[in-house]
């Protein structure tokens, strides 16, 4: 759970400092966010949900 709610946090940041630099357009974020939102409903969520977990571990395990 707190994995999840740092990732939305993080892409809200990423997706709020495109939308600073006009990289991003209201209408752009919009459809981005219908996307992902209708992803989430089919099969291949779960594989996406497992590859960021996987992500996140291998970010989590790197020694600075």
């Amino acid at each position: 759970m707190i994995l999840s709610i740092s990732g939305v946090v993080l892409l809200g940041v990423i997706v709020f400092l495109f939308f600073r630099k006009d990289g991003l357009k209201p209408s752009h974020a919009i459809v981005c966010a219908l996307f992902g939102f209708y992803l989430a409903g089919t099969a291949i969520a779960p594989s996406i949900k497992a590859g960021g977990q996987s992500l996140a571990s291998l970010l989590g395990g790197i020694k600075l």
